[in-house]
């Protein structure tokens, strides 16, 4: 349950004000047809950090739980200073077929989370949490909390988001997500390092 409340929490937060956040917005302006966009969004999301999360995982295999925690602890603190730098949609990212919404919107979707943040942050949580299933399912419902309000309810409702203040809680949220990691790490180095097994029964020291 952790993992899953830690993966819908960081995402949803980070997503605010995020490239493909705008990219929904610009599709709902686009099609106004918010169920093909959302159920585009659903695909492409899942696809995208199911890639991301096996990527994560397979990571965390190679290393020594301390090693693990001191990366993703690493990784939470520089997406919390990514996150206070605001994200734009460059122009070749927002180019949409022709095709319908829901294709459009799998596309597009699709090759604007790539190395995005929530992507990055997917690899991150995928490699800190055994339980793979729990964490991609909280990253995708993070996104869908986030973009289906601006998709149903489109410029009238971006504009009303405080993107600055979320920022800077989605940064403090990073922040202490990597503070709460790196400690783990230590605590895991500290443990590794205390000597195995009791002590020495007593009159049984060496002179």
């Amino acid at each position: 349950m952790e993992s899953f409340l830690v993966s819908i929490s960081t995402v949803a937060i980070a997503e605010m004000g995020d490239r493909t956040q705008l990219l929904s917005l610009m599709l709902a302006a686009r099609f106004r047809k918010p169920w093909p966009i959302i159920a585009g969004v659903f695909c492409a999301t899942v696809a995208n950090h199911v890639v991301a999360g096996l990527l994560g995982a397979r990571l965390g295999r190679f290393l020594t739980p301390s090693v693990l925690d001191a990366a993703v602890g690493a990784s939470m603190l520089a997406m919390a200073l990514w996150t206070l730098k605001p994200d734009t949609l460059k122009e070749e990212s927002a180019r949409i077929s022709g095709a319908g919404a829901f294709l459009a919107t799998v596309i597009a979707f699709f090759i604007a989370e790539i190395g995005d943040k929530t992507q990055i942050a997917t690899v991150a949580l995928a490699a800190a949490y055994p339980n793979l299933p729990a964490v991609i399912a909280g990253t995708t419902a993070g996104m869908l909390v986030a973009n289906a309000p601006v998709i149903f309810l489109g410029k009238a409702f971006a504009d009303r988001l405080p993107l600055k203040a979320i920022h800077y809680v989605a940064s403090a949220l990073f922040a202490i997500l990597g503070a709460v990691f790196i400690y783990r790490a230590v605590h895991h180095g500290a443990w590794s390092a205390a000597p195995v097994g009791p002590p020495p029964a007593p009159g049984h020291w060496s002179h």
